[in-house]
């Protein structure tokens, strides 16, 4: 099979950050030529100057266009690529020598339209983005969804690591407006049109999250947020466990009112949790620091989605109101 690669990027306001993703990309192993598309999303600091001095090194196609959020400025540039299997980054990731190689070797063996790839803390991260991404991708925590599980369920693909072939994209119609969630929404109406996808292990990433904690809250409390009207959306992908989030920070504070007035067992059931937690981050992280900062990162991520998805829920249920009117900041309007 024929596979030509374009790699599309969107950039808002982050030269040093596609700076280092190009680096990477410009030692792949991967020995067919392959297209690198940025779009430059209405970035007031511009990355063009950076983009030059790729240009006698890369296959490089740099596009402007006014803001209008991500899945939009992914949408403009595969329209704008000239492979016919499209790579989707975030500008934050850095890329291994062997991701194409990998990429290619497994579409090779079993073809599918859309695949994933996982995302990893690469050494040079700092602590606070190494706990980060422990708590975003390990299995006791989001069940590994993102960080390489082979999941028994159909594997939803997450954009910043996320390949989808031409026929696909031109099928299904690309990108929705809303964000977050314009990942699982795109996926579903790729299954939807009877395309498989799967999660290539090998083709993994290194996404650095550029995010302080309460920009981490605030992320994982748009994940939240979404979901219910992906839910109201595509009704049938709706599972019991995106309440677990919910039940945990609802449980917690049972368990320590419970525990004042002398019943500690759900308290100890807790605090087991996050020894084995703790445990676990020490061991794949080799660092005490990370791992402390592991258990913060996993407090703030459940409590900013179980909160952000129980306050959408209500709101989503019990109101006439269209999502976009509900909630408006979580979606772009595409001109």
């Amino acid at each position: 099979m024929n596979l030509s690669f374009s790699f599309i990027i969107p950039v808002y306001n982050r030269p040093n950050e596609i700076k280092e993703l190009l680096d990477s990309l410009r030692i792949q192993t991967y020995d067919q030529p392959f297209e690198v598309v940025i779009v430059e999303d209405g970035s007031t600091i511009s990355s063009e100057e950076v983009i030059g001095e790729y240009v006698d090194v890369l296959s490089i196609s740099y596009y402007k266009k006014p803001n209008s959020g991500p899945g939009d400025s992914r949408n403009y540039g595969m329209q704008k690529a000239k492979g016919n299997y499209f790579i989707i980054l975030d500008s934050d990731c850095i890329v291994p020598p062997q991701y194409l190689i990998e990429a290619d070797k497994s579409l090779q063996e079993d073809f599918v339209h859309c695949y994933g790839g996982p995302d990893a803390a690469h050494e040079s991260f700092s602590n606070v983005q190494k706990a980060i991404n422990y708590a975003m991708t390990s299995f006791l925590t989001t069940g590994g969804i993102r960080g390489g599980k082979k999941s028994v369920d159909k594997f939803q693909p997450r954009s910043f690591n996320m390949g989808i072939s031409k026929e696909a994209f031109e099928n299904v119609g690309g990108y929705g407006n809303i964000h977050p969630g314009e990942d699982p929404d795109l996926t579903i109406r790729i299954w939807n049109k009877g395309y498989r996808t799967k999660l290539i292990l090998e083709a993994f990433v290194y996404h650095k999250r550029r995010i302080d904690w309460n920009k981490f809250y605030i992320q994982v409390n748009k994940f939240g947020m979404v979901r219910p009207i992906l839910n109201k959306w595509h009704p049938e992908t709706q599972k019991i466990t995106f309440w677990f989030p919910t039940v945990f920070c609802v449980g917690f504070f049972i368990s320590l009112l419970l525990a004042l007035i002398g019943f500690k067992i759900p308290w100890f059931m807790y605090s087991t949790y996050f020894l084995v937690l703790f445990i676990d981050a020490l061991t794949k992280t080799r660092s005490l620091k990370v791992s402390v900062l592991a258990l913060l990162a996993t407090v703030i991520q459940f409590f900013g989605y179980g909160y952000g998805f129980l306050k959408s829920t209500l709101y989503i249920n019990f109101s006439n109101k269209k999502p976009e009117e509900i909630f408006p900041k979580l979606f772009f309007r595409v001109k």
